[in-house]
């Protein structure tokens, strides 16, 4: 049966952040995500997993100034010693946490810089992580999400992304597929899955429109649940949505999934 991680970062956020570990282990969850790791020391979040019985399933490499609008660095070129320095502390922080699979968001494409050079760029970096993740036994990622909500994100489709994994040629560098971020991008969610099934190592979900949870758009979940287990995902699904009012009342559609 498909297993649920809560995204920490969007689920829980009426509680204090270190208590959303307690209240996502309290509804049924068995795994966690969240987008970064690094404003808290890696042994005091370790404790939390420890604490409440959670894997931590996925977190991201550092993106930047995320506060001030950023989404990534992986295609700048002028950002690429930063780059490295953020996979160093990336795969310090995942092996205090027990966390397999970390996360590159590629990052927003500067107002009139070279879509190709950005490529290249974006290529000679996800090769050094992949080549150091391996070595930490850590899977890396990329993954597409809509220009809708991020206008100018470099990495939005799937088979851009599959593309860019090719040219890369590395045994350690796999797909993240967002089902809502495809779903706004591309649809066709369930054959593009099971098509591309050895190369996904992570899904995540929402609802279409207004990412909320599922159940409250236009993405059939019962259906895509029943299709992961039957094409065989043994994989995570991360529940990054954004709660139609508190996480506690919208989680019915997960009633018949809690362990």
């Amino acid at each position: 049966m498909v297993q649920f991680a809560a995204n920490l970062t969007m689920l829980y956020n009426e509680h204090a952040f270190l208590d959303r570990f307690a209240a996502a282990a309290d509804a049924g969850f068995r795994g966690v995500e969240y987008l970064f790791p690094y404003d808290f020391p890696a042994d005091v979040l370790a404790e939390k997993l420890r604490q409440h019985g959670l894997t931590q399933v996925l977190h991201n490499l550092p993106a930047g100034n995320w506060g001030a609008g950023e989404r990534g660095i992986g295609i700048l070129p002028e950002r690429a010693a930063e780059f490295r320095d953020g996979v160093a502390k990336a795969i310090d922080y995942a092996g205090t946490l027990g966390c397999k699979q970390i996360n590159c968001l590629a990052g927003i494409l500067p107002t009139g810089a070279c879509s190709d050079k950005a490529r290249d760029q974006l290529v000679e970096n996800l090769a050094y992580a992949a080549d150091a993740l391996a070595g930490a036994g850590i899977r890396l990622l990329i993954e597409p999400i809509n220009t809708r909500d991020i206008p100018g994100f470099f990495l939005k489709r799937t088979k851009q992304a599959l593309d860019i994994i090719d040219r890369v040629g590395s045994g350690n560098l796999y797909l993240q597929y967002d089902i809502y971020h495809m779903q706004i991008m591309e649809g066709d969610l369930a054959r593009t899955i099971e098509a591309n099934l050895p190369r996904i190592a992570h899904v995540q979900l929402a609802d279409n429109p207004g990412r909320n949870e599922p159940g409250t758009g236009e993405i059939n979940y019962p259906f895509l649940f029943k299709h992961l287990d039957a094409i065989g995902y043994g994989g995570w699904v991360g529940c990054e949505y954004k709660p139609k009012t508190v996480t506690g009342e919208g989680l019915g559609w997960f009633a018949p999934y809690r362990s």
